[in-house]
């Protein structure tokens, strides 16, 4: 079978089992399980449609940040209040501000772009534990999957920053990093702002997987930039996305 016939087959399938899904889509929706014993087409439905309304949505905005951060982090904390002053002098430069709609770095980011005028962005998750909305949104969409919702936070933006954080936000950075290293996105400013935060992670990398057990390139730490102030944040930002 050649190229193009596997692709009409492959075609075919899909349009069968999302018009499948579109009816079966059922009101209590059960967790993913790791291994499917069948396709559930309703599940396949919903991920594409995801994948649909969220592409949509970021396409909208030509020009935008995107800010990852811990959830816990307060107002009154500098790293809040530094998110804060940096999201909104960006929005005033044109940025549209993306972040995941919850607290934290993420309510301090939509805060400072919403009180600028400009455009505010969550893009949010449904958890057991229910996420809210910060109430400093302009647009926004929720997901069932964090796949497609990460995907849609790798493609949303021309540059990356990166506040203290949790697992979430380590796992978040080392994605966004991992996919310019291998060339599947093309190369991003990624800001990391605190440095008693990323300095012992930086110096885990360097120590651990660079010199220690030759995992890496020395290129690969040129690949994110460490900054410990919002004027610094700002001017190696405006300084290195095109516009």
């Amino acid at each position: 079978m050649n190229t193009d016939e596997n692709e009409k087959k492959t075609a075919e399938r899909v349009a069968q089992v999302v018009h499948e899904g579109q009816r079966t889509v059922p009101v209590e929706r059960t967790p993913m399980v790791s291994k499917p014993s069948k396709i559930e087409a309703w599940r396949i439905f919903k991920i594409m449609s995801e994948f649909v309304e969220g592409f949509d949505l970021i396409r909208r905005y030509t020009l935008a940040a995107s800010f990852f951060g811990s959830a816990r982090t307060a107002p009154g904390d500098r790293f809040y209040e530094e998110a804060v002053a940096l999201s909104g002098r960006l929005a005033k430069d044109g940025f549209a501000v993306i972040t995941g709609g919850s607290s934290g770095i993420m309510q301090a980011a939509n805060k400072g772009a919403f009180e600028a005028g400009g455009a505010s962005i969550g893009l949010n998750i449904n958890l057991p534990n229910a996420q809210r909305y910060n109430p400093f949104l302009t647009d926004r969409f929720v997901f069932d999957h964090f796949f497609v919702r990460k995907v849609m936070l790798t493609f949303a933006s021309e540059v990356y920053v990166y506040f203290p954080g949790g697992f979430g936000t380590l796992d978040e950075f080392f994605e966004i990093v991992t996919l310019v290293q291998t060339k599947k996105i093309r190369r991003v400013p990624i800001v990391l702002v605190g440095k008693d935060y990323w300095e012992p992670i930086l110096a885990m990398i360097r120590q651990t997987l660079f010199h220690g057990f030759k995992n890496i390139d020395e290129e690969d730490m040129g690949l994110y930039t460490l900054v410990d102030s919002v004027d610094e944040a700002y001017d190696y930002i405006v300084a290195n996305v095109p516009r």
